[in-house]
């Protein structure tokens, strides 16, 4: 049971449902739906209903989240696989849910979908697609060791890198709220 309100757009505040508005009526909402974005009263699932107790650092977590989806140069196989490798290591139930659609959708099948769920990087990636989930692997062991980053690294780019550390981070802050509010449900 959520520790906070699921409420519905008529109960907010006008900066909180400017904040639902960007949401519910930003790149997420546009396009096939992989995952119920709210529920039958139009209250917001999963991590996004948290947002919304702080607009401000609910708005700039919901801007990255929006960057990490739809404006980085990652592809979408690659992006979904790593959305989905710091959701089995954190456990969340809510991100696995949603992701593994969208990644369907990005063409991850349902073997490489099950690699993954235990946190193993399937045998069928592309050579292209090894490096930088190996990053993301390094990353959720703690650290970007000088070795992966020479090798991987190099291969991929800092911008990369740099795209690669901010979804782990994003992710992993999500799946950390949805823990924390009880949210972590589908």
């Amino acid at each position: 049971m959520s520790r906070i309100p699921r409420r519905a757009p008529g109960e907010l505040e006008p900066d909180e449902r400017a904040l639902y508005d960007a949401i519910a009526g930003g790149p997420r909402a546009s396009g096939p739906q992989h995952f119920a974005l709210t529920d039958e009263r139009g209250a917001l699932n999963g991590p996004f209903n948290a947002l919304l107790l702080s607009p401000e650092i609910g708005g700039a977590l919901q801007q990255v989240g929006s960057a990490v989806r739809f404006a980085t140069g990652l592809s979408p196989r690659v992006r979904e696989a790593a959305v989905l490798l710091v959701a089995t290591a954190e456990g969340s139930v809510f991100e696995r849910h949603a992701h593994e659609g969208v990644g369907r959708a990005a063409g991850l099948t349902e073997d490489e979908l099950g690699a993954i769920r235990r946190g193993e990087l399937p045998s069928s990636l592309a050579d292209d697609e090894l490096p930088p989930l190996r990053i993301v692997q390094a990353l959720l062991a703690g650290d970007l060791d000088d070795e992966t980053w020479a090798g991987d690294g190099a291969a991929v780019g800092a911008r990369t890198v740099f795209e690669l550390t901010t979804l782990v981070g994003y992710y992993r802050t999500l799946a950390l709220q949805l823990r924390a509010f009880r949210a972590d449900e589908v």
